[in-house]
């Protein structure tokens, strides 16, 4: 494969103004994106509301990124859906779109008949189908559904399925897929909670929703463990950790936005029926944000 899945990925924000995609915003925020420390980008992660966006919508976004990030970064698209035809159909307007990879999270609304089995088949199913590399999406706390290391291990001898983002944040069942696939195999920390942890057992790097909001730190927790300073990239991650779980687990995605906003980015409201933070959530974030960056000249 020409595409090698490496280093750090900003899974961005769908912005939106009265409920519909703001284009001029998002090229803003890619800008900054695009001339940061980051190896790449990933349009409809869960931090895309990908769930709240019509298919035309998708092919749209995903179309908008591409063209603006051709030639600098590469693109990865979150392609999974329900059903194995849609999930394909997705893949095919994402590949001819130019992504350099696609993202399909696990099928799970019919959760308890999603055996390893059926799980299986669907992915053999949309590889074998895509035109670019796909990237299996473990993300239990979503979607109710955990990847078993044994079953992500079957899938890796794949020859179209490149890596893993595992959003999990079972350390053990990462190393244990680390340590049942080969060095091909990229596995990806899926929260910048975790990302030091993960590259010190052989993690080729992370999707990190903290990645949107300090790029070049999250960057940089990499950049210094692959030179041997352990000791800095340790201290960074463990500064980081407080504002990553504030804009995942605590404030989520309204969080993840609100903080853009912060940082001089387009942050915008979520599309409901997801809400935006009160003043009183905002006001703890702009504490949380300031301790993490040591400034105070948040917006």
């Amino acid at each position: 494969m020409s595409f090698e899945l490496k280093g750090v990925y900003a899974p961005i924000p769908t912005p939106f103004v009265d409920g519909k995609i703001a284009f001029d915003k998002l090229e803003s925020n890619l800008d900054n994106w695009l001339g940061s420390k980051l190896e790449g980008l990933v349009v409809l992660g869960s931090n895309g509301e990908f769930v709240l966006l019509s298919s035309e919508e998708k092919i749209q976004l995903i179309t908008f990124v591409c063209q603006k990030a051709k030639g600098r970064k590469p693109v990865i698209a979150g392609t999974g859906a329900e059903s194995t035809a849609e999930t394909i159909y997705l893949s095919h307007q994402a590949a001819a779109a130019g992504v350099d990879a696609v993202l399909v999270v696990t099928p799970h609304y019919y959760k308890g008949s999603m055996s390893d089995k059926a799980l299986k088949q669907f992915y053999l199913d949309v590889a074998e189908s895509s035109p670019v590399p796909v990237i299996l999406y473990n993300m239990p706390g979503n979607t109710g559904i955990n990847l078993s290391y044994k079953l992500v291990a079957e899938l890796a001898q794949h020859p179209n399925i490149m890596g893993i983002k595992d959003s999990g944040g079972n350390i053990v069942q990462i190393a244990e897929v680390i340590r049942n696939t080969s060095s091909d195999f990229a596995v990806f920390a899926g929260s910048a909670s975790f990302l030091y942890t993960s590259l010190a057992l052989g993690a080729k790097g992370g999707t990190l929703a903290l990645a949107n909001v300090f790029p070049n730190e999250c960057a940089e927790v990499q950049e210094l463990f692959e030179a041997g300073k352990w000791e800095e990239s340790k201290a960074l991650q463990l500064r980081l950790l407080e504002s990553n779980a504030a804009v995942t687990a605590r404030f989520g995605i309204a969080g993840l936005k609100a903080a853009l906003d912060m940082l001089g980015y387009y942050g915008g409201d979520p599309r409901l029926p997801l809400l935006p933070l009160g003043d009183v959530e905002r006001a703890e974030l702009r504490v949380i944000l300031t301790r993490t960056q040591f400034v105070t000249n948040l917006s």
